[in-house]
């Protein structure tokens, strides 16, 4: 046998066995995964709200109504286990690393004497959770009932976050001004501010609320507005936390704005 022919005979042996000894490493999701074992529908319908989840959460999804029906008991399982706890924890501990970090450098620089820092929360699902509403309504996957969800907030019995409630403790204690900036109605002022106080929190040094005059208005177009006139009062807004990123996007933004999580619905 020729030599050349001998080296490109051995060569494709050599490839041969190579290819053959790579696991696969691939796994196909299935075009119709109903066509499939119920075991293997359950884990499409898994990674499929895993994604969806996903995809909500960096807005990519852009906006959208309800969720949907093939992910009810994911968000339930979601919002009631501990993923849900320990995602609300990490955003916590990033906002207040960046808070100490923040005061810090504004020292060393030799910021502006008059600014006062400030911190902005919003309230549902940032301080307080609906989760216990949700838990009887569906979990989003049912259309949004004003009415009920009006008289569930006036019930002042929304539970604490306590990520969020530790956060706001430690943010207090560094010296940082507390706003709180919600889409609720004026109305709601009485119910708001007891739910809050029960659930833990205190001494804010503003909770703004929607004004008639607010009414029709997105809520990006509603809380820049009302930044705006925080910073025209002297505030210098270094943190922003919301559960949608209509909370914190809109100009003027925090220096560094903190997006909790939030599967259950989505307000423009």
């Amino acid at each position: 046998m020729p030599r050349r022919l001998l080296l490109l005979l051995l060569l494709a042996l050599s490839l041969v066995a190579s290819a053959s000894a790579v696991p696969a490493v691939i796994r196909m999701v299935p075009d119709d995964p109903t066509a499939a074992s119920s075991g293997a529908v359950d884990d499409a319908d898994s990674l499929f709200c895993d994604s969806w989840r996903l995809s909500v959460e960096t807005a990519n999804a852009g906006p959208w109504l309800a969720v949907p029906a093939r992910c009810g008991d994911f968000v339930r399982d979601y919002m009631e286990g501990p993923r849900y706890a320990s995602d609300s924890a990490v955003a916590a501990a990033d906002a207040l690393a960046f808070a100490s970090d923040s005061l810090a450098a504004a020292a060393e620089w030799g910021g502006s004497a008059s600014a006062r820092p400030a911190w902005v929360f919003d309230v549902d699902e940032t301080l307080l959770s609906n989760a216990p509403y949700y838990a009887v309504n569906g979990w989003g996957s049912l259309e949004f009932n004003e009415t009920s969800f009006d008289e569930w907030a006036d019930a002042a019995k929304a539970p604490t976050l306590p990520p969020s409630l530790n956060l706001y403790n430690q943010l207090q204690g560094l010296g940082f001004h507390i706003i709180l900036l919600t889409g609720r109605i004026e109305f709601q002022r009485n119910a708001t501010e007891s739910n809050l106080l029960s659930a833990g929190y205190n001494s804010w040094e503003k909770l703004i609320l929607r004004q008639p005059s607010d009414i029709g208005k997105t809520a990006v177009q509603y809380k820049s507005e009302r930044r705006a006139a925080m910073e025209a009062e002297g505030f210098k807004i270094l943190g922003n936390s919301g559960d949608q990123w209509s909370d914190l996007i809109g100009s003027p933004m925090a220096t560094r704005s903190f997006k909790l999580p939030n599967p259950m619905y989505f307000i423009s």
